[in-house]
């Protein structure tokens, strides 16, 4: 409950959608403008520029999206598999699982009667004794393993979406000011993305803010003083 009394109101956070977009959208930001102010830095054509921030977008974005679905699935499958041998441990030798709940609760310090009444308790019901098995030996909630589909789709959005930003004036102008509108919308970006993040997750919005745009201008002056001591030659 909350201080007046209301229910507190948790937001959705499972199935992986957020760790993947907000990685997705920072990690294509910060990957795509390093790569273009890279090839800046060597001093190629204007096309030259525009063609390896295209190629990043397309590739990190299907990489992100394929390197997700595979982690995940992988997971998700390996939690099943887990799941599958407690819930045959439960309805093979229910009294040896039942001894187990009891040594867990004892372990967390529960009196030795309350424990052997919670642990009887909760195996009258044998969807919530598996619950309670898979969170307390292993760490995970059958009903909240994550999608994998969905965790793939927010990464292949949010990165494409992030490196979409530095490229934009690769697309639309050749001006010769690419760099510097590339420049200041990577650093844009990067203070809107970090200020969301510490937003969402309530752990201070300049802190995170502050943090994304630092780490992003690192990463992007590296790589176009790798790109300028190189050059195109």
């Amino acid at each position: 409950m909350s201080e007046k009394g209301h229910p507190e109101h948790h937001r959705d956070i499972s199935g992986g959608w957020f760790r993947a977009g907000s990685f997705g959208v920072s990690d294509g930001l910060v990957t795509n403008v390093s790569l273009i102010l890279g090839f800046a830095g060597a001093h190629p054509s204007h096309e030259v520029v525009r063609l390896a921030g295209l190629s990043g977008l397309v590739a990190g974005s299907f990489s992100m999206a394929l390197g997700e679905l595979l982690s995940m699935r992988a997971q998700k499958e390996l939690f099943e598999y887990e799941i599958k041998v407690e819930r045959e441990a439960l309805a093979n030798d229910p009294e040896e699982e039942q001894a187990e709940l009891k040594a867990i609760f004892v372990g967390r310090g529960i009196d030795e009667e309350l424990s052997t009444r919670l642990a009887a308790d909760l195996m009258r019901d044998p969807d919530l004794a598996l619950r309670t098995h898979a969170r307390e030996e292993l760490g995970i909630d059958p009903s909240a393993v994550g999608s994998p589909t969905t965790a793939a789709l927010s990464s292949l959005t949010a990165f494409a979406v992030g490196a979409f930003i530095p490229l934009l004036p690769w697309l639309l102008t050749s001006s010769g000011n690419q760099v510097w509108w590339s420049t200041g919308l990577a650093g844009v970006a990067s203070l809107a993305i970090g200020g969301l993040i510490g937003w969402f997750t309530r752990r201070g919005l300049v802190r995170w803010a502050l943090l994304q745009t630092t780490l992003t201008g690192i990463a992007a002056f590296i790589t176009f003083g790798v790109g300028r001591l190189v050059g195109a030659g």
